[in-house]
């Protein structure tokens, strides 16, 4: 593909507010878990919470999209300068031209959790006040983005589970290369929920400590909460110049396995690797840092560890970033995107808050503490359930 400028990000979770806050949080090693305190969950797991989201208050004129996820989304927008850097694009290439791609995986799904103790007691109707296109409705994250931000082109959610706001590159991409659109703002939003609490810890993927990726001795994830933004430009000259990253590569695969269990050899991962790379016209030995997906499960670390064996053996540094960020779901794959763009920027490979010993039958460069250290490209991962699998591959430059 044609390298495409990333010329504005910012991401917001449990350890901060924007690049520096959680630039800083990640040099030092620090997580952002706690111990589960959300709403009325009553769970023995750790999570991932962003701080300040009840404060935020939507314009009146968006007042129907008033939920915790668009609050998040909000909060992110309003981080790092982004939402002007984007009103300047729409200025530039005009709004028609500037599209919406965002990621998540439960959207507004909390306010509908919430209805549900309000229904009617003799017909069961949820109240008159949930307005569902707004809130839990997928596209309303997308729909209240371009709102925000003036874009007037195409929009999209994409919600393919954990590789969702992964896939929003790929398919912002697409729709640059076909000229569909000059510009894209692309990333995810997920908020911390009653079903994805729950849930996870009904199929026994949740921990009882921090999450603990890689590590021998790892038993789950700990859920999180978070919101990323990017802007992809086609490559002129404006955009070369005012590039923090550029996109080089993307890769996306299905494992065609198990709706929530991943391949256990990591064939889809592997598939999606290799697709990013040859999209991007490198080989494995060009990627400096492999940011992993590294949930922290049993199943997850150990498919993804043989995949990256087998595609890079225990030649490239890898490390997994969810032991301070938590897991955030639907946001995730921005979220990692955007560190695997700081650690180019900086010249820095991230450790692993939470990792002690690393499984031995990893057979990889896993590294716990985050070290200095030259990276031109890097590559992130991101799987979901049912074996959807992103792989985007970023570089300091075009080429």
């Amino acid at each position: 593909m044609q390298p495409l400028p990333i010329t504005a990000s910012t991401y917001t979770t449990c350890l901060g507010r924007g690049l520096a806050a959680n630039l800083q949080a990640l040099r030092a090693g620090r997580s952002g878990l706690a111990p589960c305190t959300f709403e009325t969950v009553r769970l023995d797991t750790w999570i991932g919470i962003v701080d300040g989201i009840d404060d935020v208050r939507l314009p009146a004129t968006l007042a129907a999209y008033d939920c915790r996820n668009n609050r998040l989304a909000l909060l992110g927008l309003e981080t790092d300068g982004f939402a002007q850097r984007v009103r300047e694009a729409v200025r530039r290439y005009g709004a028609e031209r500037v599209g919406v791609f965002m990621g998540t995986s439960t959207s507004g799904i909390f306010e509908t959790e919430i209805a549900y103790r309000h229904r009617d007691p003799a017909t069961g109707a949820l109240p008159a006040s949930l307005n569902y296109g707004g809130s839990h409705n997928p596209f309303s994250v997308a729909d209240f983005t371009r709102l925000v931000l003036g874009a007037e082109g195409m929009a999209l959610t994409i919600s393919t589970a954990c590789s969702s706001s992964a896939k929003v590159f790929a398919a912002a991409a697409r729709q640059i290369a076909l000229g569909s659109i000059d510009a894209a703002v692309v990333g995810g939003v997920d908020s911390l929920c009653l079903t994805t609490l729950y849930g996870f810890s009904s199929l026994q993927l949740t921990s009882t400590r921090p999450a603990k990726p890689y590590d021998a001795t790892r038993d789950g994830i700990s859920i999180g909460e978070g919101a990323a933004f990017a802007l992809l430009e086609r490559g002129d000259d404006t955009s070369a110049a005012a590039a923090q990253a550029w996109l080089l590569g993307t890769g996306e695969s299905s494992d065609a396995y198990h709706m929530s269990a991943p391949h256990p050899e990591g064939l889809g991962a592997k598939l999606a690797m290799e697709a990013a790379l040859v999209c991007a016209g490198l080989q494995p030995q060009a990627i400096g840092y492999i940011n992993l997906h590294g949930t922290a499960t049993p199943a997850n670390d150990a498919a993804e560890g043989k995949a990256v064996a087998a595609l890079f053996g225990d030649q490239v540094p890898c490390s997994s970033t969810k032991g301070a960020t938590g897991h955030t779901l639907g946001a995730a794959g921005a979220i990692e995107a955007i560190i695997a763009m700081q650690s180019i920027a900086e010249d820095w490979i991230p450790g692993s808050p939470g990792t002690g010993a690393v499984d031995p039958a990893m057979a990889i460069d896993y590294r716990c503490a985050g070290q200095d250290a030259p990276v031109r490209v890097a590559l992130s991962n991101s799987f979901g359930f049912g074996g959807s699998n992103c792989a985007l591959v970023l570089g300091g430059q075009a080429s």
